[in-house]
C-alpha cells in the first residue's frame, strides 16, 4: 500500500497558512504529495498569503515568499516556513522547502476527473482538505461531487480510508453541524481548525504548528512541532 502517498487539497476557507505549512511538513517526512487547489482556495491563497499559485500546475518559486514584502501576510509566511521542521528520525539540515525533496509534489488541476486520486483503485496512506471550505463540506457529505476534490473525498470515504477535513468556519450553522455529523459518521474525521495554547505560544508559527501537528498525528506522520501535553522538552 502507498502509505507514502497523501492527497492534500486546498479549497477557499480561511486559513492557508495551515496548508502550505502542512505541505512542507510532508515533503520533508519524504511523503509523495497529491496536491489539488479549487478557485476559491487559489484566491484565499493570494489573499491571505499574497501567493499567486497556478490551478493546473505546481511550481515550487510560486510558494516562497517575497523576501522583499513587508506585508504582515509574507512575514508570516516567511516565519512559519523558515522554521525546522521537525520530523522524527528525519534530518533537517540541507533540506529544501517547498517543491523539492525528500518529498515531492504530484499536482492535480482540480477539474481532472480522470486522475489516479479519483479513483478508489489509487491508494494512499490518507487525504486531508486543509483548509475544508463549506461548499466542498456539503458536497462531500451528500455524495454530490461537483470536481476532483470532492471525489477523491468520496472515494476515501467509500474506501475506507482516512479522511480529515479541517473546518475553520465559525459560528457553525445547524445546516453546517449536520454536514459535519454526516462526514463524521461516514468515517472522516473532522479536526477544526482550533489551536491549543497549552504547547508554549510565542508567536502566530506556534499556533500553526500545532494544528498542523495535529493533523500529522492522525496520518501517522511523527513530528515534534509542538510541546505535547504533559512533555518538558520539545
Amino acid at each position: 500500500m502507498k502509505q507514502n502517498d497523501v492527497i492534500l487539497a486546498i479549497t477557499g476557507a480561511s486559513g492557508a497558512i495551515y496548508a502550505v505549512r502542512l505541505l512542507q511538513v510532508l515533503l520533508h517526512a519524504r511523503r509523495r504529495v497529491h496536491l489539488s487547489i479549487s478557485p476559491s482556495g487559489q484566491a484565499v491563497v493570494q489573499q491571505e498569503l499574497g501567493l499567486d499559485v497556478a490551478l493546473d500546475r505546481f511550481e515550487a518559486e510560486q510558494w516562497r515568499p517575497d523576501m522583499d514584502d513587508m506585508s504582515d501576510a509574507a512575514q508570516l509566511l516567511r516565519e512559519v516556513t523558515s522554521r525546522d521542521v521537525l520530523v522524527q528520525g528525519v534530518p533537517t539540515a540541507n533540506t529544501s522547502a517547498l517543491g523539492g525533496k525528500p518529498g515531492q509534489v504530484v499536482f492535480h488541476n482540480y477539474q481532472n476527473m480522470l486522475a489516479p486520486i479519483a479513483s478508489g483503485s489509487f491508494l494512499s496512506g490518507g487525504m486531508v482538505v486543509c483548509p475544508c471550505s463549506g461548499t466542498t463540506l456539503s458536497a462531500i457529505a451528500h455524495s454530490s461531487s461537483g470536481n476532483l476534490i470532492q471525489r477523491a473525498a468520496e472515494v476515501q470515504l467509500k474506501e475506507r480510508r482516512k479522511l480529515i477535513v479541517v473546518p475553520r468556519e465559525t459560528p457553525v450553522s445547524l445546516l453546517q453541524l449536520e454536514n459535519l455529523q454526516r462526514v463524521a459518521s461516514a468515517g472522516a474525521v473532522v479536526m477544526p481548525a482550533s489551536p491549543g495554547w497549552y504547547h508554549g505560544v510565542s508567536s502566530l508559527a506556534d499556533l500553526v504548528d500545532f494544528v498542523v501537528a495535529r493533523i500529522c498525528d492522525q496520518l501517522e506522520v511523527e513530528c515534534s512541532l509542538i510541546k505535547r501535553w504533559g512533555s518538558k522538552e520539545l
